[in-house]
């Protein structure tokens, strides 16, 4: 899709799962949002203007679920969809109070759901992934996106009694997979894959902000806020428009620099797997863009040779898949 950006749309309503709900959409507000493909919930911080008391008062003891929608006509969607975990009042200076509400997306299900139950001899990751989510059916996650798993069967019956949480990492870990939880689905995506959908085309016309840049986490990106740029899909861009790495000439980094050139590498076609997204505006600001951090869609794990050889990386390198 490459549909211009122009013209902001922005909606914020927050309430209960079924029954009364509030629409913020014409206060002025703040937001940030990170989303991405690791373990840990998906979060949300939204900070609302000059809300009246009352108001205020309800969003503290009602309300449990916040629902962000941002973007442009013909780009308009969900950013954000989650669980409301703490709202805070304050005021920011002598005429303007605020409202801070802090969420995040399936963090119920991935800190209490537990999993306890039997399954006969014969089953298979994709059964083991199913008994994980139901667990987390409680918590309001259910399964998403699941790749085709491989389909040897157990020989034995298997005991699953633990955290859900464990069970889908341990399968992920062994199918050469990641997950985690998108708008209250729990996904999977192959290491050297993705997930289908539709792929945005990110240019100067359609909301690009600067150039690309190859960095030691990948291929950092800014754009005008983009809800159809989704975790685990593609993006595509011009590899023309990429500013390379520059790689450092120590002999005692050349390890450190094999490894970047493989797990931040360029590809051909300019397809990029969405690997971070942060959305971040002001409804009566400047702010209104989305940051990514991308990989070459054909990433692969890399080789143990290069496990071997390099040093312990800095801690501001993001530990792609783990």
């Amino acid at each position: 899709m490459s549909t211009p950006q122009f013209g902001r749309k922005v909606s914020l309503i927050i309430g209960q799962d079924s029954g009364d709900a509030l629409d913020l959409s014409e206060l002025r507000f703040r937001f940030d949002v990170r989303r991405g493909d690791l373990q840990t919930p998906n979060s949300a911080r939204v900070r609302v203007y000059n809300v009246s008391p009352d108001t205020a008062r309800r969003a503290q003891r009602e309300f449990s679920r916040l629902v962000l929608q941002a973007g442009y006509p013909g780009n308009f969607g969900i950013i954000f969809d989650g669980t409301i975990k703490q709202v805070r009042r304050g005021r920011e200076n002598q005429t303007d109070t605020y409202l801070d509400i802090t969420a995040a997306d399936g963090d119920s299900a991935y800190n209490f759901a537990v999993v306890n139950t039997t399954l006969a001899a014969g089953s298979t990751p994709s059964d083991h992934v199913a008994a994980a989510c139901t667990a987390m059916n409680p918590y309001g996650v259910t399964q998403g996106y699941l790749p085709s798993l491989p389909s040897n069967p157990l020989p034995r019956g298997k005991v699953m009694f633990g955290m859900a949480r464990e069970f889908m990492r341990w399968t992920a870990r062994t199918c050469q997979t990641v997950w985690s939880i998108q708008d209250g689905k729990a996904i999977m995506v192959p290491e050297t894959s993705y997930m289908p959908g539709e792929i945005p085309v990110i240019t100067a016309e359609t909301g690009m902000v600067g150039l690309p840049e190859q960095t030691q986490n990948g291929i950092a990106i800014k754009m005008l806020l983009n809800p159809s740029v989704k975790i685990g899909r593609l993006i595509q861009i011009d590899n023309a428009s990429v500013q390379q790495y520059e790689y450092s000439l120590n002999v005692g980094q050349q390890a450190q620099n094999e490894r970047i050139e493989q797990q931040a590498k360029l590809q051909d076609d300019g397809f990029y797997y969405v690997m971070l997204a942060e959305h971040y505006g002001d409804t009566r600001g400047n702010d209104f863009y989305t940051d990514v951090i991308c990989l070459a869609a054909d990433v692969t794990v890399l080789p143990d040779s290069f496990r071997d050889k390099a040093a312990v990386p800095p801690d501001n390198v993001i530990k792609r898949f783990g």
